[in-house]
């Protein structure tokens, strides 16, 4: 990094931090070891000093005097800040403050852009990544439609390309059923691109997933992200003249950002080009064993395709027999000798979903026959039942999905996993047992031996489709890529309800069942299919004569708990012990069982419930 332009500083609603807001400047040596890993850097215009210049948008949020020493970088998602998790902002709450968690811990929090293929003006933070010159890739965009359309935009996905050669021959429609189906190709007389749009004769079916490829020209160098990341968390951590100085740094991602953390620690950009630990610690939260598919020409980051498994999967290495090779996310040889104490969060969305997020690789072998162990510094904790991001509660009817979206909120949790970070890093205090599902006590299984209760108006998870693969260029065979992955999740309890994992207060002291799958409406078509990111909230019937009357397999509300006091206590009584294992915050206690009131008055005072909520 070679300066920092702040434009503009303001202070906080929150007494003590500022905001800060500009551009930071890069150059980076193509010839560098730790730069050589990114595609097509040499076919950037150099300086005069041989470097590569670029820049990208900055935030910071920091404390104007003291502080607590450890700077959050926020990787954002899609330009937008993650770390707000963890200050449960709300539509009413100032979005740089939420609740104040971050800084009444004295944290300054820095962001700065990597995407290159954001739309302008959309306000999120970008990189100006500079173009390959004199080269050509292909770029690769999923099309689904919730309503027949004869048109599709490409530049709702991939705004920053424009076909090259829109009646090449590698321009190549596709269509399947299921992400797991082998792709059909369309015959060229039947579709067509003009301009940053694709057409299709008959239009584009709802439920059905498309792929349209063509060629684009002097692709922007996506690589350059994961530099910029690398970066300014090192300037912060090493450099002198650093407006956000930190003795430790911390990474936190999000979904689309866990995905490109793993990508980040897999390709070896933890260490900086002086080889200097760059994070001493890192949260990839909801990726699954997933990565991004930033470090290849035509790439996509902010389109929505690449949400499938990537080997290497866990962390460790593990011979893989689709490819042959052995390999970890941290066992190998960029990698190897800067390792964080990593945390790797999911819901149970990323073991359900079909696009083949398949979590449970985080901690299986490659095949998924085996458990695997992780690590020393690695911890992996599943959210019992809990979707990709909480759902709103109270929850509102069923949208695209069969079901009502999934409002369990486990962010309470996930900030009393960053105090277990930050105390690691910084006391070497060990930080809880990973809680996971695990095939040595059955409570990893596969999809089609799921326990689940037969509740009538929802259909049966047992026939999900597993993913594929997704393309690894570092190995034999692209990584395996389109090879079927085993598709494991967490056992279920006789309420359907997951036994594996943190389980919250909603599943260990159950007013409904909460899932990471929901199917898609029968309105959008793909019924066979699972909506993206999206659990189900299944409540249970207020009394037995409504369950009767459902023939609901599960106890009624007035059958589980003999009063509102009584289920209560329940809720504190799980929740504290909670606190003692350390997998929620004393201070957040009483958040929980305040939740837990407005669940129970929420059912117990209407007349009917509804497994579909319709």
């Amino acid at each position: 990094m070679t300066r920092v332009e702040v434009l503009k500083r303001s202070d906080l609603s929150y007494a003590g931090y500022e905001k800060l807001e500009g551009r930071v400047y890069f150059a980076v040596d193509p010839a560098g070891r730790r730069n050589a890993v990114i595609v097509d850097l040499d076919a950037a215009p150099p300086n005069a000093q041989g470097r590569v210049e670029f820049s990208a948008d900055f935030y910071a949020l920091r404390p104007k005097t003291g502080g607590n020493g450890v700077a959050i970088v926020d990787v954002v998602n899609r330009g937008n800040r993650v770390t707000r998790m963890f200050n449960r902002v709300t539509a009413g709450s100032d979005p740089d403050v939420g609740d104040g968690f971050l800084l009444r811990r004295g944290f300054t929090v820095i962001a700065v852009g990597w995407e290159f293929d954001l739309p302008a003006g959309g306000g999120g933070l970008r990189i100006q990544a500079p173009a390959a010159q004199g080269v050509t890739g292909i770029v690769r965009t999923l099309i689904e439609v919730d309503r027949r359309a004869p048109t599709y935009r490409l530049a709702d996905d991939v705004p920053a390309y424009a076909p090259s050669d829109p009646d090449g021959p590698d321009s190549v429609l596709t269509v399947r059923d299921r992400l797991s189906d082998a792709p059909q190709t369309i015959p060229r007389s039947q579709w067509r691109i003009a301009g940053d749009a694709v057409s299709l004769d008959g239009g584009f079916e709802p439920g059905r997933v498309y792929e349209a490829a063509y060629e684009v020209a002097n692709p922007p160098i996506a690589g350059l992200g994961l530099a910029a990341v690398r970066d300014i968390a090192s300037w912060a951590k090493h450099s002198a003249d650093a407006v956000t100085p930190a003795k430790y740094v911390y990474a936190f991602g999000q979904s689309q950002t866990g995905r490109f953390l793993r990508e980040f620690l897999y390709l070896g950009f933890n260490a900086d080009e002086r080889e200097r630990l760059v994070f001493d610690g890192v949260i990839a939260h909801i990726a699954g064993a997933a990565r991004i598919d930033i470090n290849r020409r035509g790439s996509t980051p902010t389109a929505g395709n690449a949400f499938v498994g990537t080997f290497p999967f866990a962390d460790r290495a593990d011979r893989d027999a689709v490819t042959g090779a052995t390999e970890g996310l941290l066992e190998n040889d960029r990698a190897r000798r800067h390792q964080p104490k990593l945390f790797l969060t999911n819901s149970s969305v990323e073991y359900w979903i079909d696009t083949g997020r398949a979590a449970a690789l985080v901690h299986t072998t490659p095949d998924g026959m085996r458990d695997a162990a992780l690590g020393d510094n690695v911890r992996a904790y599943l959210f019992a039942g809990a979707q990709h991001t909480p759902g709103p509660f109270p929850p509102p009817a069923a949208g695209r999905g069969q079901q009502r979206a999934n409002p369990l909120d486990y962010t309470l949790s996930l900030r009393a996993l960053l105090v277990a970070l930050d105390r690691w890093v910084r006391e070497g205090t060990a930080p809880p047992p990973s809680r996971h599902p695990r095939l040595a006590d059955r409570t990893l299984v596969r999809a089609q031996d799921l326990a689940f209760p037969a509740i009538p108006g929802v259909q049966s998870p047992r026939a999900v489709a597993p993913g594929r693969r997704a393309f690894n260029g570092l190995l034999p065979a692209s990584g395996g890529e389109g090879a079927v992955q085993p598709l494991l999740v967490s056992q279920t309890d006789a309420d359907g309800n997951e036994v594996a994992g943190i389980r919250l207060s909603e599943v260990a002291v159950p007013l409904a069942t909460y899932t990471g799958w929901n199917f898609r409406n029968p309105e959008i078509g793909g019924t066979a299919r699972l909506v993206g990111n999206t659990g189900s909230y299944i409540p249970f019937a207020r009394t037995q004569a409504e369950r009767d009357a459902r023939r609901d397999p599960r106890p009624s509300i007035e059958e589980r708990y003999p009063s509102r006091g009584a289920y209560l206590a329940k809720v504190r009584e799980v929740t504290d012990a909670l606190v003692r294992d350390r997998y929620v915050l004393a201070e957040d206690v009483d958040t929980v069982v305040n939740r837990g009131y407005e669940h129970w008055e929420l059912l117990t005072r209407t007349t009917t419930t509804s497994a579909s909520a319709r």
